[in-house]
């Protein structure tokens, strides 16, 4: 179809599609992603042809970048100078690339983002490095192509012995797809190549034990395999990378987590302006100050934490709201053959072995070439050397060069070359010296020529020569690696960095919890003073005590029947006489739910029960693993009527006794097997009956033979044999435990004990008493007890908890 002009019409949606698939093309072979066989963009095999063109070498002195940056775009690419100079000054960072290019003098920028200096003020010249990407281009190793005018040829590819590709990464976005290669170690580049081309049928997995990984230039650790294996592979995997941590401790035992090493392409300032933002927000607690410590000998982040914080917590807490640890999404995209394709390690490093091996038969035919001509030439001087009178005298007797030239190959049937090298031939060859090294000359080429043309007719030999210089390399270029490794096949928790040991966890009755080392309190005898335990305002006081591992769970159950979940070592250290801090900053309670009672779990593990009781007498028994996975806003552990509160929960096996105690001296013993096992939503079953005005004050699982210590409001207790108390059916009235009088008070704790335990003691005031159960005597049930805390007028016993001391001997004082 054609108009009346006779000019062709063209379909708008067929040129749109050619043109963009043109220019799409254009981008990603000419722009964007590098080649397989040298890891390099065009811009950067510019810049060191460039280079190499204008001598810039690593023994000569620097020049001027912008001298560079225009002989590259002027010749070679002809794209804006900005872009040319990024790309200088990146090959000049050692915090960018893992072995630079570039050998830059002045400044290049900083990890902190810091720009460059104007390329007026800058210099430069290439690293021995670069020049072994360079050596041998000048013998016919690649192709070359016309520049963008066509004035002048450039390299389609650098030889490189280098597999820059893999040893120093790449990223880059094209039109429709992007990659990004994390930088490795060449040591243990070279140990995976030389390892493929002796056994070509190697995996990727066995690759991986020369290659374990990438090698980032800013070290850090790289937490799990899983990601790396995935994209050696594949072409595609998500690794995850950590900043290095230690957490120092002054004299005064404060301390600070020293960042030595920070995650790759991570800008250092903006890292430390968003830990500052964070801590102002209230995001982060128990961090006091955030400074920038980096000097010349190294980067050094100093996180400074509050007097009682956790670093361990504060740590995580780094990593999961901030660039301490990031993601790197690996994409091993690269142009092969004029193509885009998404390669495994085993394919990069074979592609790369493929070009060196088609570079070294260029180069040994380029070389063979060369000495061939050469012998040629050597063997026509060594026949005039031969017949030098001949020679002479035939020379003499020419009338012009051109004459004598035809003469010689008339007489001796040289070649035109030869005749010519004869006639070029300076007198002082023709001393005896000077014969002798052409005839040494002659032969040491003979030998060179034998030497080629095994090569060319080995492939062994080829991969050989490929090996040594990787050796080569290695031996002069190897280094250490930065970035360590951390094989792990699940996600690492703050339990891996936290030492295990018994915590005194003390809450108040307004909902300030902390916990502090069990060591913290000593030992005393009956009727000590007892020492504070946690700083009281005074309309609030200690309403619970625990005893748990840092390792420990901490189920919390709520007035409403609900549960949450925490572990130990959430809960924050603070000091013997502070309050600690708030629950509700550590758990989602809903409005009008405050805490009534908390359950410490080792492990959550099948066949065992979670037993709970009412203040209204209600027990309950449901598996444990009902409660393994509770949410964030909490679970229903148990239904409640109306004005009932959850006061007691312990876990079970299935085989104990159940033992209630009530406010007014009040108990029953009965088995776990009476009560069978129900879910979450269910109300429980009656344990025991009430009096009215009396309530359940605790709940023990007892076996036979053991003593059951009950404490009173005004300081008094007892112990006896639990043997004393019948078994009966779930549901009765119980018998007394403990008379409760004037004196005494009521009741306010059951708890079953040992000989070699110790008894903690909580008053309304916050002091803590803590006395061995071997100092109160075993009594009957029907008695009244003895004397186990001096109290002060109007103070109170709250609560009580058993501790197995676990240290041989025990402290004694008086504080």
């Amino acid at each position: 179809m054609t108009t009346s002009d006779t000019q062709p019409v063209v379909s708008i949606e067929k040129e749109m599609k050619k043109s963009y698939l043109d220019y799409a093309m254009s981008v990603i072979i000419g722009r964007a992603l590098p080649d397989v066989r040298d890891g390099l963009k065009p811009v950067h095999r510019r810049v060191l042809f460039a280079m190499r063109e204008l001598k810039n070498d690593y023994n000569k002195p620097y020049k001027k970048s912008a001298r560079i940056v225009g002989d590259v775009i002027g010749k070679y690419h002809p794209h804006g100078d900005t872009a040319v100079y990024d790309t200088i000054v990146r090959m000049a960072q050692d915090f960018s690339m893992r072995y630079t290019l570039v050998d830059g003098q002045g400044n290049f920028g900083s990890i902190d983002g810091d720009s460059p200096a104007a390329m007026r003020y800058t210099e430069v010249r290439m690293t021995r490095l670069a020049h072994e990407m360079l050596e041998d281009l000048d013998k016919e190793t690649v192709d070359f192509s016309p520049n963008y005018d066509e004035s002048l040829l450039e390299p389609t590819v650098l030889p490189s012995k280098l597999p820059a590709l893999m040893v120093n990464g790449s990223a880059g976005i094209a039109v429709g797809m992007a990659t990004n290669i994390p930088p490795h170690n060449l040591s243990e580049v070279v140990d995976a190549t030389i390892a493929l081309i002796n056994q070509p049928e190697l995996t990727c997995d066995e690759l991986m034990h020369y290659l374990p990984g990438p090698d980032f230039p800013t070290g850090g650790i790289i937490y799990g395999t899983a990601g790396i294996k995935e994209a050696y592979r594949t072409g595609r995997g998500i690794i995850r990378i950590r900043a290095r941590m230690q957490v120092e401790k002054d004299r005064a035992g404060q301390e600070t987590i020293a960042v030595s090493e920070i995650p790759y392409q991570v800008n250092k300032a903006r890292l430390i302006t968003k830990i500052a933002e964070l801590v102002k927000d209230k995001h982060l607690e128990g961090i006091s100050y955030v400074r920038d410590e980096s000097d010349r000998r190294g980067m050094r982040i100093a996180i400074g934490l509050k007097k009682g914080s956790v670093s361990e917590v504060v740590i995580n807490q780094l990593f999961k709201h901030t660039q301490m640890e990031n993601s790197f999404g690996i994409i091993f995209l690269a142009v092969v053959r004029q193509r885009p394709e998404i390669l495994s390690l085993k394919e990069m490093i074979a592609n790369f072995v493929s070009h060196r091996k088609e570079v070294i038969i260029r180069r040994t035919q380029f070389d063979l070439k060369k000495a061939e001509e050469r012998a040629h030439i050597l063997e026509g001087l060594k026949i005039a050397l031969e017949n030098l009178d001949t020679v002479v005298q035939l020379i003499r007797q020419s009338a012009n060069p051109g004459e004598a030239k035809e003469r010689l190959i008339q007489t001796f049937g040289l070649s035109a070359i030869q005749a010519q090298a004869i006639l070029d031939m300076r007198l002082q060859r023709l001393t005896g010296l000077e014969r002798d090294k052409i005839v040494e000359e002659y032969n040491t080429v003979l030998k060179d020529i034998a030497w080629f043309k095994e090569i060319l007719a080995s492939e062994q030999l080829v991969y050989n020569l490929i090996k040594d210089e990787l050796v080569a390399l290695k031996e002069q270029f190897g280094d250490a690696r930065r970035t360590e490794i951390v094989e792990s096949t699940r996600e690492l928790s703050l339990e891996d960095m936290i030492a295990e040991e018994d915590m005194v966890v003390t809450i108040s009755s307004s909902g300030y919890i902390k916990r502090n080392p069990i060591t913290l309190y000593q030992s005393q005898r009956r009727g000590g003073k007892g020492k504070t335990g946690m700083g009281t305002k005074d309309e609030d006081f200690v309403s619970h005590l625990f005893i748990a591992s840092t390792h420990h769970y901490f189920l919390f159950f709520t007035n409403r029947g609900k549960v949450y979940w925490c572990k130990v070592y959430d809960i924050p250290q603070a000091g013997r006489t502070s309050r600690g801090k708030a629950i509700v900053n550590l758990l989602n309670f809903e409005e009008g739910e405050h805490m009534t009672t908390v359950l410490a779990v080792p492990a959550f593990e099948p066949g065992h029960y979670v037993l709970m009781a009412t203040k209204a007498g209600t027990v309950k028994k449901t598996d444990l693993m009902a409660f393994s996975r509770p949410r964030t806003g909490g679970i229903i552990a148990l239904g409640l009527a109306e004005g009932d509160e959850l006061i007691a929960v312990r876990i079970t096996d299935g085989t104990r006794n159940v033992f209630l105690g009530s406010a007014m001296g009040k108990s029953i013993r009965f088995h776990e097997s009476d009560i069978r096992p129900s879910g979450r939503l269910s109300r429980g079953v009656h344990g025991m009956r009430l009096d009215p005005g009396d309530w359940i004050v605790g709940m023990e699982v007892v076996l036979y033979g053991q003593t059951l210590f009950a404490v009173t409001e005004n300081g008094y207790g007892k112990r006896t044999s639990i043997d004393e108390y019948p078994v009966h059916k779930r549901g009765g009235k119980g018998v007394i435990t403990i008379k409760t009088n004037e004196r005494n008070g009521k009741v306010v704790g059951i708890l079953v004990v040992k000989d070699d335990e110790d008894i903690m003691m909580v008053t309304d005031r916050g002091k803590i008493i803590r006395i061995p159960v071997s100092n109160v005597s075993v009594i009957s049930r029907n008695t009244q007890g003895v004397r186990l805390i001096g109290m002060e007028p109007g103070e109170r016993v709250v609560s009580a908890a058993g501790l197995a001391e676990k240290e041989e001997e025990e402290e004694t004082g008086t504080d």
